[in-house]
């Protein structure tokens, strides 16, 4: 604690020096933590797998937020003062089970959706290529952590080999269904890429900050884990003084910061029939899904030009 406090001072006496001070040892820490957590993650989920303990199963899911925790301590420890607004509903707990939507604009938006969660929100999953799986370390905690991990069968393929149709939902379902019985929050950036406004032009979105939303993700969970989920979340992120990389998080450089997360409720007759599987056969169903969506995304772009002009007349210094 010693250490980031000086680090802190560091920052307000010599900017530029705390900024690679503080990202040296974020990127020190990190790794270390990284390594130390590895292994025991690895040798648990393994154990999962071959024999389907729980308690190899509760194991790896202690020792990944284990890791997450040491992340947030960095967060709260080493970098600058920093005006983050963030907001979450009173009721929601760890032992939930969310399906998550947000915008989506940079690397840096897990680790923040990591950090508002910690104590408040269970795991953060969410879809992954299956391809990542040959990744050493990375892949096979994501799966050992159950992440959904999708198969994706190009229509060269499937054109050689007709049997792969539908064999990619088929296999998404299996996935999201590996989430039963526990707790879980299962994060779908609805956009499916991340918002530029190169992207926005091309899309000829029709919203001002935000890339047209696509739903094959939420119907999946949602045909998979209907019943099992306690309510859908919508969190909205803004970066008032621009995009940041990921390297400007450990440099102390997002000064500012908003994170709005709100319960959305879809219609009841919509859910039932996207859990029913009607999503995928029935075009008047997916007609009001993209409706649905369409209303959320305007109510979000509507959010984030408030939540960017509220830093703006409330700055920092105003609120303190």
């Amino acid at each position: 604690m010693r250490l980031a406090s000086s680090i802190q001072k560091l920052h307000q006496r010599a900017p530029k020096l705390g900024k690679a001070v503080s990202l040296a040892t974020a990127t020190g820490v990190i790794a270390a933590n990284s390594v130390a957590a590895g292994l025991p993650v690895w040798l648990m989920g393994a154990a999962k797998v071959i024999t389907g303990s729980q308690v190899a199963d509760d194991t790896v899911i202690k020792v990944t937020n284990y890791w997450i925790h040491s992340n947030n301590a960095l967060i709260n420890n080493i970098l600058p003062q920093k005006d983050w607004r963030i907001s979450l509903p009173d009721d929601v707990h760890i032992d939930g089970k969310y399906l998550l939507i947000s915008n989506h604009q940079s690397w840096v938006d897990t680790s923040i959706m990591q950090y508002i969660s910690e104590n408040r929100l269970p795991l953060t999953r969410f879809f992954t290529k299956f391809e990542l799986i040959y990744i050493p370390v990375i892949g096979q905690a994501f799966y050992f952590l159950d992440f959904p991990m999708m198969r994706r069968h190009s229509k060269e393929a499937i054109a050689k080999n007709p049997a792969l149709k539908g064999k990619d939902i088929e296999e998404a379902k299996r996935a999201c269904a590996l989430l039963k019985n526990k707790p879980f929050t299962l994060l779908n950036y609805l956009e499916g890429t991340r918002f530029t406004k190169a992207k926005q032009e091309k899309q000829q979105s029709p919203y001002q900050h935000l890339l047209k939303p696509r739903a094959g993700g939420l119907s999946l969970a949602i045909n998979a884990l209907g019943a099992e989920i306690d309510g859908i979340l919508d969190m909205t992120i803004v970066y008032p003084d621009g995009v940041p990389t990921y390297s400007d998080l450990w440099k102390g450089n997002i000064k500012r910061l908003g994170v709005d997360v709100r319960y959305i409720e879809m219609p009841a007759p919509l859910f039932a029939a996207i859990e029913d599987g009607s999503y995928e056969n029935n075009e008047d169903i997916k007609a009001q899904t993209f409706d649905w969506l369409d209303h959320a995304w305007q109510q979000k772009d509507k959010r984030i030009e408030q939540m960017l002009a509220d830093f703006e007349a409330n700055p920092a210094d105003k609120n303190a």
